[in-house]
């Protein structure tokens, strides 16, 4: 469980694909800082979605949204996300634009945004723990999960510590090849939510 866990919010978050964007907003920046800011936007990621998982199914309760109308909603923003993975419009997917990047640039500190959010905990991993959460059936499966996000956490640290070598390593155009493969397994996430809420629906209907 807490490996499907990690590689749906591996694919989903896709830290690889944020090396660039993190490099461009470090770039001044010695390497101890930018290690504190990666370590730092880690922690502020994964408390963000620890916290959505755990009240995740209060704010459904609250606002009287059903699992299937979230996973169909957030299957949508998951599919919209792998495009635009795949379409190599990273920034576009995350919400990261020429604006955003201006006002990191002249900030002090970016690890909460935009690099926790919505960088690493954007709406698609956001709805994607809601939905986990609202199909967790005992405390054991909310260990497994948080498990997962504290080992996502982990390891989207080593990657932006290593970030400099990883793109000398792999360029700018294997970091995007491997977006675009990434892409592809996030829209079929996304597809596999949206049938899955639709499915209930459609068995409710009929009878």
């Amino acid at each position: 469980m807490i490996f499907g866990v990690f590689t749906a919010l591996f694919s989903v978050v896709n830290p690889l694909g944020a090396v660039p964007i993190f490099l461009s907003l470090t770039q001044s920046d010695p390497k101890e800082l930018r290690n504190q800011q990666a370590r730092k936007a880690c922690v502020y990621a994964a408390s963000i979605l620890i916290s959505f998982l755990l009240i995740g199914t209060y704010i459904m309760s609250f606002f009287g949204i059903t699992i299937d109308s979230m996973k169909i909603a957030g299957g949508l923003i998951i599919l919209r996300s792998g495009y635009n993975l795949m379409d190599a419009t990273y920034r576009k997917g995350k919400a990261i634009n020429e604006k955003v990047e201006r006002e990191a640039e002249e900030k002090e500190d970016i690890s909460f945004s935009p690099l926790a959010m919505p960088m690493l905990s954007g709406p698609g991993s956001i709805s994607l723990l809601i939905s986990m959460g609202a199909e967790t059936q005992n405390y054991l499966e909310y260990g497994g999960i948080i498990i997962a996000i504290l080992l996502l956490a982990v390891v989207t640290y080593f990657i932006f510590s290593y970030s400099p070598l990883l793109l000398k390593s792999l360029g700018r155009g294997g970091i995007s090849a491997l977006s675009r493969i990434m892409g592809f397994i996030v829209m079929t996430i996304g597809i596999q939510f949206i049938i899955g809420g639709v499915t209930n629906v459609l068995r409710g209907i009929l009878h």
